[in-house]
């Protein structure tokens, strides 16, 4: 789906479906909206005055022009008020379009850019959020069905303005960049955990690497055990298929120092091992490598973009298997750190691999390190499905974080890690214990993560309840989200911009 810029009278231009917006407050249509009523004999008035066409955000009314103008139909989206309108209303304005759009088998769409000239909203910001929704609304995965329906695409997106800056145009190349990283993301999440093994996990970032000319390696499971990490080959015993310590290093400067880092748990598939989880919904256990993929993702996102920040991306990848030769409840094992970790379930392996994925990121040199996984299903209990739980050892590093969280439109809460919660995952007889129990499960498995951080700056991000969705919002699809891709490339661009303080 292509974007661009059109400079021609609303009533002139010649496409399926042309798009305008209306605020709640307004009692007649405003600019362009005006200039399309006053063609159509004032058909959209009479609508508003009818209370058919009210304004409240996200509200469709489609409308046939019988040849009145060039335009075959009209959308009019409701924007909501005002004063509450903002760049995020922006995305979901232009999701609701897109799908609109799908519907009605239009291919050719022209829309006004929603918010231009907004006290609230910077025009880079206009575009880049019309660019993300668009571009997330236009998800689709089928890759697998033998009888495939035709899915209607929109080929073109003409974007109204009588003048088009620079900031204009960089905006539809960030939201473009941001939502087809993350609807990379989301297509390694949904492929079948037969198809999206570690090795085909590793060959998606030997791609993304070679595509934009960043440094990759993949660690085999020879390597890994000269290095000693042992967290990673404890869960891979169990399987068939090959573990892979997989890295890309992106170098947006000359000098190899203030590396920002990212560690996504590339768990392809996830029965709990011996300690088996129930049948029900293990198929969306395919999942489990939602960190992993939002981590490749972003890498995608950052090499169409470009920052001039340094990144390394480290992803631990295997299954979680049950057999005769799986690791068990009871066993204790040494990572890379020559931390030792006592084993209470082999369903709480996340951690063990995410325990050898950082350590080898500080051994590249990582000096700030974010961590994703989907870790815990406490994290369901505290959060839900809407918002992503953030955990860190330094609260400077979050701040910058969660600013680029919010930039970027995605809903993420800190949780507390206090000393006393340590407590719940010493061992006697190892230097910790892979469980702290059920209570405050999320923070506890946290911290047994951020143990491996030690004194680097760490944010961990448990994505266990968003990582997925069983609902179709605008922007989503039912299935895998992407969820932090956007985050991750947005706090990339901060630091490429503004330096690490």
């Amino acid at each position: 789906m292509k974007i661009e810029f059109l400079n021609q009278p609303v009533t002139s231009i010649q496409t399926d479906l042309l798009v305008l917006g209306h605020y709640s407050e307004n009692t007649k249509p405003q600019g362009k909206l005006a200039d399309v009523d006053q063609a159509l004999d004032g058909a959209i008035s009479d609508l508003i005055q009818q209370g058919e066409i009210t304004g409240k955000a996200k509200e469709t009314t489609l409308i046939h022009t019988f040849g009145k103008i060039s335009a075959k139909r009209i959308l009019v989206i409701g924007l909501g008020e005002k004063d509450a309108f903002d760049q995020d209303m922006v995305r979901e304005i232009a999701a609701v379009a897109v799908k609109t759009a799908i519907k009605v088998k239009a291919k050719k769409v022209a829309s006004c850019p929603f918010g231009i000239k907004h006290p609230n909203i910077h025009e880079h910001h206009v575009t880049h959020s019309f660019a993300e929704g668009a571009h997330l609304a236009h998800y689709r995965f089928d890759g697998y069905s033998s009888k495939k329906e035709e899915q209607h695409q929109v080929e073109l997106i003409q974007l109204i303005a009588e003048e088009v800056s620079d900031e204009l145009k960089y905006g539809i190349e960030c939201g473009t960049a941001y939502a087809l990283g993350t609807n990379l993301a989301r297509d390694l999440v949904n492929t079948p955990g037969n198809k999206m093994t570690p090795t085909h996990m590793a060959e998606k970032a030997i791609e993304i690497a070679r595509r934009y000319g960043m440094e990759y390696e993949i660690l085999e499971r020879d390597e890994m055990e000269r290095l000693g990490m042992g967290g990673l080959l404890a869960v891979a015993q169990g399987s068939e298929q090959p573990p892979k310590m997989i890295v890309l290093k992106y170098r947006g400067r000359e000098q190899w120092d203030d590396v920002l880092g990212f560690v996504g748990k590339g768990l392809t598939f996830d029965t709990g091992g011996i300690s088996l989880k129930p049948g029900a919904n293990m198929d969306e256990m395919k999942m489990d490598m939602g960190g992993g993929a939002a981590v490749l993702g972003a890498m995608e996102a950052i090499g169409r973009l470009r920052p001039k920040v340094n990144v390394v991306a480290v992803i631990p990848s295997t299954e979680n298997m049950p057999s005769g030769k799986a690791y068990k409840p009871g066993d204790v094992i040494k990572t890379m750190s020559g931390k030792t970790i006592e084993v209470l379930n082999t369903d709480a392996e996340g951690r063990l691999i995410l325990s050898d994925g950082i350590t080898y990121a500080k051994h590249l040199g990582a000096s700030r390190i974010i961590d994703l996984a989907t870790l815990t299903g406490a994290v369901l209990i505290a959060l839900g499905d809407v918002t992503t739980a953030a955990m860190t050892n330094n609260e400077e590093f979050l701040a910058d974080f969660m600013k680029s969280a919010k930039k970027a439109g995605e809903k993420v809460w800190q949780l507390p890690t206090f000393d006393e919660y340590k407590e719940q995952i010493k061992s006697q007889i190892a230097d910790l214990k892979n469980t702290g129990g059920r209570l405050a499960g999320s923070i506890t498995a946290a911290l047994f993560v951020g143990a491996f951080a030690e004194e680097t700056p760490w944010i961990h991000l448990d994505i266990a309840g968003t990582a997925w969705s069983n609902k179709e919002t605008a922007t989503t699809q039912k299935g895998g989200t992407g969820v932090m891709v956007r985050s991750l490339v947005q706090i990339a661009k901060h630091y490429g911009k503004y330096g690490m303080r």
